[in-house]
């Protein structure tokens, strides 16, 4: 199998990295978490033009149809950057309108989503919804129905201030049954694949800094950098992060293929992921210092994140048994 991306995938990673790194996002992610949402829109319609969320659409919706390994692409660089907003959550909300089929629900959004004029949210397996007072809907799975929520409660505390939380409310059926397991099962997955690769970018831009402070910050006339303890740590941060990322590539290309064993693909990757990015984010507290731990720091935004991205859409803990399911089920069939 190949884990390389090819020379368009790295271009478009390398567009984005651009377009983001000169928007001005920690400032964004600072008012996105103060409830104001303008500038955080702004750059959502910017990344819509970049072609972002139409690698979650169907053409005739929009789109460019389901483009796994794009997506992953795309999500390392708004994990890189911090880019706030249910973002994984809207490309889940995609898939999951089209597998529902060609409902009235699917005609309406798909196209907004992909045009990048919607935000749509998508609460399954949870209680709460992610940032459901800036979305434009919000889907709601649940015991066979999915509904759009009419309301929601008030904003509730997160571990990350960009992250935010209410409870969806009341709202309209748009369909029940079988058919929601169905379509819900694919979104669920995709909903974890972009988290892996949010984390994976997070974790690298975690490094990244923590690297460059390592080098100018001195102790005893000498970079800390220079001390054999702080190149281990850096090291074994690095690691986590190189063995993730063929990970994450891997259960891409699994769901492009409709591979069976997809589900535990994206499964491995998104432990693998969540795990180093927390890491280096431990690493980059610890190395920093007290510096790690002010609010002014841009940093901060980037730090606070990594535990939220390694618990959502699936814990490390559920995460690992989805891997183990498939391989008692394996080993079973080999009997």
């Amino acid at each position: 199998m190949r884990f390389l991306l090819s020379d368009e995938q790295r271009e478009f990673g390398r567009t984005l990295d651009a377009l983001l790194g000169a928007a001005g996002t920690p400032a964004a992610v600072r008012a996105w978490a103060s409830g104001d949402h303008k500038p955080g829109r702004e750059l959502w319609a910017r990344l819509a033009e970049a072609g972002v969320f139409g690698l979650a659409v169907p053409e005739e919706h929009g789109g460019m149809g389901l483009l796994p390994v794009e997506l992953t692409v795309a999500f390392c660089e708004l994990g890189r950057h911090a880019v706030p907003g249910p973002l994984a959550e809207t490309v889940a909300a995609a898939v999951f309108l089209h597998r529902l089929g060609d409902t009235a629900a699917a005609r309406e959004w798909l196209p907004r989503i992909a045009s990048g004029e919607a935000v749509v949210g998508l609460c399954a397996g949870s209680p709460y919804a992610l940032d459901a007072d800036a979305a434009d809907a919000v889907l709601v799975v649940q015991d066979g129905v999915a509904r759009r929520a009419g309301r929601h409660g008030p904003v509730q505390p997160s571990l990350d201030p960009a992250r935010r939380l209410s409870r969806p409310l009341d709202g309209t059926v748009l369909a029940r049954g079988p058919a929601v397991a169905a379509a819900a099962a694919p979104a669920l997955d995709l909903a974890r694949l972009a988290t892996a690769a949010q984390s994976l970018g997070l974790g690298r831009a975690l490094l990244a800094a923590t690297v460059a402070h390592a080098r100018q910050r001195t102790q005893f006339n000498a970079p800390i950098g220079s001390f054999q303890v702080v190149k281990h740590r850096l090291a074994d941060t690095l690691v986590g992060l190189e063995f993730a990322q063929p990970l994450v590539h891997a259960a891409a290309l699994a769901v492009a293929a409709g591979t069976p064993a997809a589900g535990r693909e994206i499964a491995a990757a998104k432990v693998a992921a969540g795990e180093a990015a927390y890491a280096a984010a431990r690493t980059a507290l610890q190395l920093h210092g007290a510096l790690g731990y002010t609010e002014e720091l841009d940093l901060s935004l980037w730090i606070r994140k990594a535990r939220a991205l390694r618990d959502v859409w699936g814990t490390p803990a559920e995460c690992r048994a989805r891997v183990l399911e498939g391989r008692a089920a394996s080993a079973e069939g080999c009997r």
